[in-house]
């Protein structure tokens, strides 16, 4: 019978690498309260819908990558993205009717039936925040301080903060008369997805992947020619934000994000660490998402951070791990049914103190277990035999210096074991 393996754009984060997750979670999680962020956990699917409605028709996530079942007479899709979840989320449990702004941040898996390559997957893992009720420039760049503020703590290098303005419906409309004027006259040249936005959305144009688009594209109009006065003003003041703050970005015309609800400020955080693909990090303002998904008028903003890719560009620019698996403090080597019993109880006195403490379930030779702890990096072994439990002691091997300390198997072997164990990391942190 042939092995069954994973579906091809997923992938499996194993025991020696799921410490690496759970550190960056942890940083994450802790940066994002730093800043007055709160969690936020929402379904996996929701009703179709939402994206169709938040996401925007004609965009590629909608139209070729959204994974949707049917349920009875309800339709359901894997979440693409963590914005309209979300805010559906916000608007249900009435969190808009608290103080504003309201500030989430999550940590989830998303689904896009898209061409697996080098940091993007059908399943991927996303950190983002959303921040609703603010309408100024400053909330704009209280995120972009965030996000600017992890990039930089985790010591990711050549990383190119790019803004733009798509600006308002207002301003977007003379805008969007201008690209149907440029590219008409070659409309037969361009792709048949394309052909279909000319009509429908002329500025999802500017975000195709198609050469010979991207290559008709090149001289099109620029947003920032067509911006009214109040999308000016805002982007002037978000330009000036992140002056006093001390970041520095480069004004990209070109950046108009991939899902439609977005208005005024976008942003892409950039490397060239992870080939042509290269943002990590990408958001912006959607004014309009939340009154379009049946709530009251009220401005929000967000990002997303893919995990994937954060961590891929980390590796390939030489970055140590964030973190080591947890190892085994200490492995107890039984010899003997007596002596199996006795580790087993010596073992779970430490686990319940929260020590991580290990013993043979397989009923290995010492030679074997030996072998064993040494593979899991043991830090301590402890060998239990007759002549041990006769005498009451034992040897406590240290597996890196080699050092041995004799222990009584008494009451007080939890708290000598501690000790022991605390003075060994204390000397480690010294080295």
């Amino acid at each position: 019978m042939a092995l069954l393996k994973r579906p091809n754009g997923t992938e499996d984060i194993l025991p020696g690498t799921s410490a690496e997750w759970q550190a960056l979670e942890a940083f994450l999680r802790s940066t994002a309260h730093v800043n007055g962020f709160r969690e936020i956990r929402i379904p996996t699917f929701e009703q179709t819908e939402l994206f169709s409605r938040g996401v925007g028709e004609t965009t590629d996530v909608v139209q070729k990558e959204m994974y949707t079942v049917s349920a009875r007479e309800s339709t359901f899709t894997l979440r693409p993205e963590g914005t309209a979840g979300t805010i559906r989320a916000m608007l249900q449990n009435g969190l808009l009717n608290e103080a504003l702004p309201q500030r989430v941040y999550y940590i989830l898996s998303c689904f896009r039936h898209e061409r697996p390559q080098a940091g993007r997957l059908r399943e991927f893992h996303q950190f983002g925040v959303e921040m609703a009720g603010s309408q100024e420039p400053a909330a704009d760049a209280e995120v972009i301080f965030l996000a600017n503020q992890i990039i930089t703590e985790l010591g990711v290098k050549d990383v190119e903060l790019h803004i733009n303005s798509i600006g308002c419906p207002t301003c977007r409309r003379n805008y969007h008369n201008a690209l149907r004027e440029y590219f008409l006259p070659h409309k037969a040249e361009l792709c048949e997805t394309c052909q279909e936005r000319l009509d429908k959305n002329p500025m999802r144009l500017l975000d195709c992947k198609s050469p010979i688009c991207k290559e008709i594209g090149k001289d099109a109009p620029v947003i920032l020619d067509y911006l009214c006065e109040d999308c000016s003003t805002h982007f002037e003041k978000l330009k000036r934000n992140l002056d006093l703050l001390g970041i520095g970005y480069s004004v990209d015309p070109r950046i108009v994000r991939g899902l439609d609800y977005y208005t005024k400020t976008v942003f892409e955080f950039v490397t060239t660490s992870i080939g042509a693909q290269g943002t990590i990090c990408g958001g912006g303002r959607y004014d309009g998402l939340i009154e379009q998904l049946g709530g009251p008028a009220t401005p929000a903003l967000g990002f997303g951070m893919g995990l994937e890719r954060l961590l891929l560009t980390l590796h390939n620019q030489g970055s140590e791990s964030l973190a080591e698996p947890d190892p085994c403090d200490l492995y107890i080597v039984p010899m003997g049914e007596k002596a199996a019993d006795k580790a087993l109880e010596l073992s779970s006195l430490l686990k319940r103190e929260g020590s991580a403490a290990q013993t043979d379930v397989m009923g290995r030779s010492l030679r074997a277990q030996m072998k064993y702890a040494d593979k899991i990096g043991a830090r301590f072994t402890m060998v239990l035999g007759d002549n041990e439990l006769e005498k009451g002691e034992a040897e406590l091997k240290n597996m890196k210096t080699g050092e041995k300390i004799t222990m009584k198997l008494n009451d007080d072997f939890v708290d000598h074991f501690f000790d022991i164990e605390i003075a060994d990391r204390l000397a480690a942190e010294t080295d």
